[in-house]
């Protein structure tokens, strides 16, 4: 099968966002007298979107609805006026994307961070590699849903087993087995190996030029 486009996860896949995301949540935290966590907690609370994260940092006894709501607002309010401060490719990404482009194959972005920022980001630190970005906007459309992938797949006019998917989570690989994708999994991420294996992926790369040798 000759592969004509490829889907990337952002956060833990294209770059490294965990300082940035877990310095504004906690700057909520710390303004509510409430707990912090440390980067290595933030590694297993990335991944689901940022309502979800919200809800993983909060106290157990103020994790209600409106509270999850009202921090959720605070935190993105924060955040979003720091999102590049410390959120960098990761080594080799970029050479990867200038290696697919000459090659012609149609590169995407699909995250379950929010579409606005999924879009801020990826535009300010790869402009004129992806098409379409696309991040949440409906609750019930974040991944592991495939529907948001298989729309890239029509719009490009590809079948979805001409297409790969890479994440570096469980969810990830996950979306590509619901999408009919073929599943590749990253090392350099916020989740270990095991559990891309365990949830679908296909290849496991350790070095985003890795990417290249299956196509």
């Amino acid at each position: 099968m000759k592969f004509k486009g490829i889907i990337f996860d952002l956060d833990g896949t294209l770059v490294n966002s965990l300082e940035d995301i877990a310095d504004a949540m906690n700057k909520v935290l710390q303004d509510l007298d409430y707990p912090t966590h440390g980067y290595d907690d933030y590694q297993y609370f990335i991944g689901s979107g940022l309502r979800n994260l919200v809800s993983k940092s909060l106290p157990e006894n103020h994790n209600d609805e409106n509270q999850i709501e009202r921090c959720y607002d605070l935190m993105v309010e924060i955040y979003r006026d720091n999102c590049t401060n410390q959120t960098k490719p990761y080594n080799g990404i970029v050479e990867l994307l200038d290696e697919l482009k000459s090659r012609n194959i149609q590169l995407s972005v699909f995250s379950n961070k929010a579409d606005a920022l999924t879009k801020e980001i990826t535009a300010f630190l790869f402009p004129g590699y992806f098409n379409p970005i696309v991040g949440l906007s409906i609750e019930s459309l974040k991944k592991p849903n495939p529907f948001e992938a298989v729309e890239i797949s029509k719009n490009w006019g590809l079948k979805p087993e001409e297409m790969i998917f890479v994440g570096d989570s469980g969810i990830d690989m996950q979306t590509a087995t619901n999408a009919n994708m073929h599943a590749v999994g990253v090392i350099w991420g916020y989740r270990p190996e095991e559990e891309l294996m365990e949830n679908g992926a296909k290849l496991i790369l350790k070095h985003p030029l890795d990417l290249i040798s299956i196509l």
